[in-house]
């Protein structure tokens, strides 16, 4: 058996379950543990879900009219459609990428039909052979479109009326070029094998000028989305000021954008010209408009900066094939125009409804709270008896770099005696000295550093939230280690990247393992992962011999602290949510197993650090409150708390309060300290045993804490602790 299917076969369920539970509550975990609502919340997410509206539009043409219209559905007129299509999509590209950028270009009729009669005219009037005229005519649609783009750009001229001057001109070239070559170029005949392939050839059975349409539709997207122009013009089309201040040309890829126009009316032209075989004045008379009604059918924002040339290929096929649907209904023209009309305000009135809720849909449903069931909860109250009564042990304890650190989640020491913590600024701060009053920035990393350990050759890895696993190198110099892992690919999220890297140690054979608390929320948003309860995170290991990430465990209910165990074998990880610790072994004869170690603790969990005498360290950066224990018995109250009240009103995990535990080997409470009140040390996520001290950090803390320890023996520092057990090991 694998070990992937012996933590499978061992895997406790992600949830308390109180002993003696009845049918009826498994069947209701079950209810909770499906969560179609959450599948909707992440597909409504994706970007490639933005133009459902004009997609759903697309699809219920297609359907209506093969129903509908005889003939529409069949081989031959999907074929000729397909190379309709083509010619007008092209155009759209082109009117697609001027409103990206900001422009609009309502020549481009007029430019598809003055291209056409160019082609036709080089070849027949002007004898030129075909592979050079076509490539003349591309040329010629690049000097209409730089000449809109100068004017634009340069003369900073306003788009609407430039593109409406030119428009006219263009028009008036192309009756001019009519009225005297009419009877040329009314039909020709041309046997050339390349104009032929160009009007009627295919590939793999689809006309060419699809395949072609498709070649540009996927260069297109690569420009638009993965190069430095097709940002450039999304940027200049949002704000031209914005873009300037950031030092884009804002002229240049005005103008590139308008020749970009004009090179594919150009190409339509030529299609159109070779499929046809002819040309005249009314060719592209009135083509703009259909054009403009498609891109905007297809989302292309009019105000510039968003759309996408895969909306703009929805909008063109959605307009070409109602009007071939109709045409085949023997629906006269003036139909189509009312039809095109009723569909675009259609279709643009419900993409708006999307556009606006869509955002508000995934916030509501987003977070999608499920049911965890606690054990009786402990007793905490001085006199009670219980290990958790509370005391005052943290009350007096040595403020190291009070006011000097914001935020230091976890803390270590190393050899010298040193101390080092995380901060919000994305620092690695560093105390030495007698007194550790001698403060100095060792690192700066970014993010926000989280879980700290030192490797056997002395460097610092730490796990930073929202960049993933980094290693500084005891001169202080930082590089990424890992910031992805394996995809699950059941999911239909991307949860490849690190979000939240949470605490790591390492292992006798130098293996980094580290949790990421949760797969769905972000640095700022890890609160919300509480509110649902769901198993989002996971247990991963980096592997410095061979320089590659793997996810160990997954669907862990928010994995916080991580400890390598004094046998060398197994981990211990602290499920914050679950109020738990698991044992995990990843080496040894009982390699894959999966246990729980302890549960049911008065608070919530963080890290966890080894103590000299073989026991463990626990924090607890909050306590469980009964109000928040019954609420997470109660998801529908959950969800209903989210729908109707604003998110600074929720009911909360309490996490401003926390104290420190240790623990045995054996899952048994041996003391506690905590600071009543949270008068120094209001949020509790790490300590750290060393020489006699415990150092105490915290997430919300503007300290590092420190107090003597009693009756212990000398405790290893990490970088011993690592040398040691890399000999061992």
């Amino acid at each position: 058996m694998t070990a992937t299917a012996e933590v499978r076969r061992r895997r406790p369920p992600e949830r308390n379950v109180p002993d003696g539970e009845t049918l009826g509550g498994r069947l209701r975990h079950l209810k909770y543990k499906a969560s179609p609502q959450q599948f909707f919340a992440e597909l409504f997410e994706k970007r490639w879900m933005e133009p459902a509206i004009p997609l759903a539009m697309l699809i219920a043409v297609i359907v209506f009219f093969s129903i509908a219209a005889p003939g529409f559905a069949s081989p031959a007129n999907l074929l000729s459609s397909g190379a309709e299509l083509a010619e007008i999509a092209l155009v759209c590209l082109g009117m697609a990428v001027v409103m990206i950028s900001g422009g609009i270009d309502l020549s481009v009729g007029s430019m598809f039909g003055l291209c056409n009669m160019v082609a036709i005219l080089l070849i027949t009037v002007g004898g030129v052979p075909v592979l050079p005229a076509i490539l003349v005519t591309l040329v010629a649609g690049a000097i209409l479109g730089a000449t809109n783009g100068v004017i634009v750009a340069y003369l900073k001229a306003r788009p609407f009326l430039t593109t409406l001057v030119t428009l006219i001109i263009f028009r008036g070239v192309l009756n001019l070029l009519d009225l005297n070559f009419s009877a040329k170029t009314a039909t020709v005949f041309v046997t050339d094998p390349v104009w032929t392939w160009f009007g009627s050839g295919k590939v793999a059975g689809l006309p060419f000028s699809f395949v072609t349409l498709l070649v540009v539709l996927v260069l297109g997207h690569l420009v638009l989305s993965r190069s430095r122009l097709g940002w450039h013009i999304t940027a200049v089309g949002a704000s031209r000021r914005a873009a300037r201040h950031a030092g884009i040309r804002v002229e240049r890829v005005l103008l590139v954008s308008y020749v970009f126009a004009g090179v594919l009316c150009a190409l339509a032209g030529i299609f159109y010209a070779a499929r046809l075989s002819s040309a005249s004045a009314r060719v592209g008379e009135g083509l703009e408009l259909n054009v403009l009604t498609a891109v905007i059918l297809g989302g292309i924002s009019l105000s510039g900066g968003k759309g996408t040339v895969w909306r703009a290929f929805i909008g063109a096929a959605t307009i070409s094939l109602l009007g071939k649907g109709l045409l085949l209904m023997n629906v006269g023209g003036e139909v189509l125009q009312t039809a095109l009309a009723v569909v675009l305000i259609v279709a643009v009135g419900l993409d708006t409804k999307w556009g606006k809720n869509r955002g508000k849909a995934i916030q509501k449903t987003y977070v999608n709270p499920t049911l965890v069931e606690y054990g009786p909860l402990p007793d905490i109250r001085p006199g009670s008896g219980s290990p958790f009564e509370i005391n005052d042990r943290l009350r007096g304890a040595e403020a190291i770099g009070h006011g000097e650190v914001e935020g230091p989640e976890d803390v270590i020491v190393d050899a010298q005696g040193r101390v080092y913590c995380g901060t919000r600024q994305g620092w690695i701060v560093r105390f030495s000295g007698p007194d550790l009053s001698q403060r100095e920035i060792f690192a700066r990393i970014g993010g926000h550093p989280l879980g700290l350990g030192f490797d056997h050759d002395g460097n610092l890895i730490v796990c930073v939230g929202g960049m993933g696993l980094y290693a500084v190198d005891p001169q202080g110099k930082h590089r990424k280690l890992s910031d992805e892992t394996g995809r699950t690919w059941t999911r239909l999220r991307d949860d490849s990247r690190l979000r939240m890297a949470d605490d790591l140690d390492i292992t006798p054979d130098g293996k980094v393992y580290f949790s990421e608390a949760t797969t769905r929320f972000d640095m700022a948003d890890w609160i919300l992962d509480g509110v649902e309860g769901r198993p989002n995170g996971r247990l991963v290991c980096y592997d410095p011999a061979t320089g590659k990430t793997r996810t160990v465990l997954r669907d862990l209910v928010f994995p916080n602290g991580i400890c390598s165990c004094h046998d060398g074998e197994s981990l211990l990880i602290a499920q914050t949510w679950l109020c738990r610790i698991l044992r995990y072994w990843h080496s040894g004869p009982n390699q894959g197993r999966l246990e729980v170690f302890m549960d049911n603790f008065p608070g919530y969990l963080d890290n966890i650090n080894r103590a000299s005498d073989g026991a463990y360290w626990v924090a607890l950066n909050g306590m469980r409150s009964p109000a928040y224990d019954l609420a997470m018995r109660m998801p529908t109250f959950r969800r209903r708390m989210m729908k109707r009240i604003p998110r600074d009103e929720w009911l909360y995990p309490s996490m401003n309060h926390g104290c420190v535990v240790k623990v045995s080997e054996q899952g048994e409470v041996l003391e506690t300290y905590w600071d009543p009140g949270g008068e120094s040390h209001a949020s509790i996520t790490s300590m750290r045993e060393h020489d006699g001290y415990l150092y105490v950090g915290g997430l919300e803390n503007n300290r590092i804490g420190r107090i003597k320890l009693t009756g212990q023996e000398t405790a290893l520092s990490d970088v011993e602790h690592s040398a040691r057990a890399s000999t061992v090991g």
